[in-house]
């Protein structure tokens, strides 16, 4: 009896041991920065005062004090430890009206 008991706690620690390298583990999706999707762009236009821009976009995740009308999203997403997504969206203002924007999006009709 004795015997089973230690072949059947050697067969369970080996299993658990196994398991930590198993290739399949589940790995955390670290999402930094401003989430900017395709509905979003698609709903600029150029015109727009900062107030309404912010309601679509959210706060820029960088502003400079040197260029206030310069706005940057940047977003990155790291899933596991081999695919790396990155995205910059910049909005460029002038008397307070979007003029124009440069990025990874641009709006579909």
């Amino acid at each position: 009896m004795r015997l089973i008991s230690n072949i059947i706690i050697i067969a369970v620690l080996t299993i658990f041991i196994s398991s930590c390298s198993l290739p399949k583990v589940y790995q955390v999706v670290i999402s930094q920065g401003n989430l900017v999707d395709q509905e979003m762009i698609d709903k600029l236009e150029v015109g727009m005062t900062e107030s309404q821009v912010k309601f679509v976009m959210g706060s820029p995740l960088i502003s400079d004090t040197f260029y206030p009308e310069r706005w940057d999203y940047y977003t990155s997403v790291i899933q596991g430890s081999t695919k790396f997504t990155e995205q910059k969206i910049t909005l460029f203002f002038e008397d307070n009206k979007l003029v124009r924007w440069t990025g990874e999006m641009s709006p579909q009709d």
